[in-house]
């Protein structure tokens, strides 16, 4: 069993940066992939970053390229989100997940990730 807990949100002015932690609890979270969605009032959830459980590889929606960062920490058992650039549009609430994510071509798909976060509400003011 894998539980995560998200951190870091809050409310930023656009071109502003936050960073997101997602704290890990159980042995094995450092053998999954690690992903990054967010889902904004009134939308369905979306894929916003994914990394590899080694770290060796990431992913990113193209509307975050260039402006996010996911990373990991094996010894601290805590993933990140660094975002930079803040708009409006990326105002939402964002989940971390972990699962096995197999194969790597699926790691856009909310089906790929057993485990969850509640989420950290992201308010970017324009």
């Amino acid at each position: 069993q894998v539980q995560l807990v998200e951190s870091g949100g809050g409310l930023v002015q656009a071109g502003g940066s936050l960073r997101l932690s997602c704290a890990a609890s159980g042995r094995t979270f450092s053998t999954y992939g690690m992903g990054w969605f967010r889902q904004a009032p009134g939308k369905e959830r979306e894929f916003v970053a994914a990394i590899r459980w080694n770290g060796e590889s990431t992913y990113y929606t193209d509307s975050v390229k260039g402006r996010f960062t996911i990373s990991r920490d094996h010894a601290k058992n805590t993933g990140y989100l660094q975002m930079n650039s803040l708009k409006a549009e990326d105002t939402a609430v964002y989940y971390c997940a972990a699962g096995l994510v197999r194969p790597w071509s699926d790691a856009s798909a909310e089906s790929s990730y057993n485990y969850w976060g509640r989420g950290t509400q992201v308010t970017v003011s324009s």
